[in-house]
């Protein structure tokens, strides 16, 4: 289940990206939070109590977006436009849901 349902920009094309393994679709234009709440439930999972997490600020000045490439490279979600065949990962076993 998605967090976000997407009713602007429907016209921009479709991206492909990887989030925690399994292939996923954004939009051209897109940042990492708006792909990752569009297919998904959460951002990432707290470490204490699994509860999901979607962003906090949302313009890059904390600490709750934050995710990794596969190449273990840490990003925030907020900031960085998604790019085609990004592999993006939460950390959490069973990733962002």
């Amino acid at each position: 289940m998605s967090l976000l349902h997407r009713i602007a920009r429907t016209d921009q094309p479709t991206i492909t990206f990887v989030l925690d393994g399994v292939p996923r679709e954004g939009r051209v234009g897109d940042t990492l939070l708006t792909a990752i709440l569009a297919a998904t439930d959460a951002v990432r999972r707290t470490e204490f109590s699994q509860a999901p997490r979607a962003g906090f600020c949302l313009m890059g000045a904390c600490q709750d977006c934050w995710v990794a490439l596969e190449n273990g490279e840490r990003i925030r979600a907020c900031t960085t436009v998604l790019s085609p065949g990004m592999h993006i990962v939460t950390g959490g076993k069973e990733g962002a849901r």
